[in-house]
């Protein structure tokens, strides 16, 4: 981690290991399972030079990765086969996302990609290319 997004800490990302936040009200959230998350992930990283924005994986279970929209941005599109989406107003039931602090013991959570200043949400466009090529 480097100084810059030590210093850049949004306001829902807690101080010191990792807290509940309910989608919708910061980010939207879509999360893809295992091997295939970490794939697109890749990409993602890849094709922004390393800057995608906030992604959340978990270490245990499924190993879900989880990628940060900026809010509303799950409903206004159509999503792969395997792409679970999370926010938005028009839900009948609150999501919640464990969000890891920026450093400091925060398993089973990690940042795969944290947020910057540039690029506070992961774009969904590119999101959904990487995801849409992933098999």
């Amino acid at each position: 981690m480097t100084m810059t997004n030590a210093i850049h800490r949004p306001d829902w990302i807690p101080a010191s290991g990792h807290q509940l936040r309910v989608t919708g009200v910061y980010f939207d959230a879509v999360r893809i399972e295992g091997v295939r998350g970490e794939q697109v992930a890749g990409r993602l990283i890849d094709t922004t030079d390393g800057d995608a924005g906030p992604i959340v994986c978990e270490a245990t279970g499924y190993r879900w990765m989880y990628f940060l929209l900026a809010p509303g941005e799950v409903r206004r599109h159509d999503w792969p086969l395997g792409v679970q989406q999370f926010g938005g107003k028009s839900t009948l039931s609150l999501t919640y996302i464990g969000i890891p602090a920026l450093d400091g013991n925060t398993w089973p959570l990690r940042w795969y990609s944290e947020p910057t200043p540039e690029v506070p949400y992961v774009d969904t466009e590119s999101l959904l290319t990487a995801a849409g090529r992933s098999g």
